[in-house]
């Protein structure tokens, strides 16, 4: 797996969590973003899904999911309001960033244009020092997945930096 700093997401608001999030608030713990748009057949079908498995198989590790709705098309239909419909249906429980519109000619979030995405779903790990490690677009095969975020989650607790092994 790759390692270079993990680019800061640039949200405009938080849904399942009271406190906006960010990378240095999560340092210690790996990250799983997952990115999905509402209207994407293979975010509905294979992103979220998985994305909720993990939450519920990893619950208690040091590992943070995370949702970024990343709309670059459809803009007109997929705001705020349906979005927080979608979450309550899905049953998605963990937060959701709602990525940053383009500005100018660009639609393109700038959450996904940081991350250099080239579509829905993509799959983010980052490693407990904030330093992106996978970037996958589409399919992300779960034993695959299940043995990166392990792999990750053992190299931070070798190296100290969970956030289990730091005081309060």
């Amino acid at each position: 797996m790759t390692a270079q700093p993990a680019p800061a997401w640039q949200t405009s608001a938080w849904l399942n969590t009271n406190t906006p999030l960010d990378l240095p608030a999560l340092r210690g713990k790996v990250v799983l973003a997952c990115a999905f748009q509402m209207l994407c057949p293979g975010c509905v079908n294979t992103g979220i899904p998985q994305a909720k498995r993990v939450a519920s198989l990893f619950a208690g590790a040091p590992l943070a999911v995370i949702g970024l709705h990343t709309v670059f098309q459809h803009h007109d239909v997929m705001g705020p309001a349906a979005l927080e419909t979608f979450v309550h249906e899905f049953g998605i429980r963990f937060p959701v960033g709602i990525d940053t519109p383009g500005t100018g000619h660009d639609p393109m979030p700038l959450t996904m244009q940081a991350y250099g995405m080239r579509g829905t779903p993509t799959t983010l790990l980052i490693d407990a020092e904030g330093r992106l490690r996978r970037q996958v677009l589409g399919k992300y095969d779960d034993l695959v997945l299940g043995s990166d975020i392990g792999a990750l989650i053992t190299e931070a607790k070798r190296a100290g930096t969970t956030a289990a092994d730091k005081p309060e």
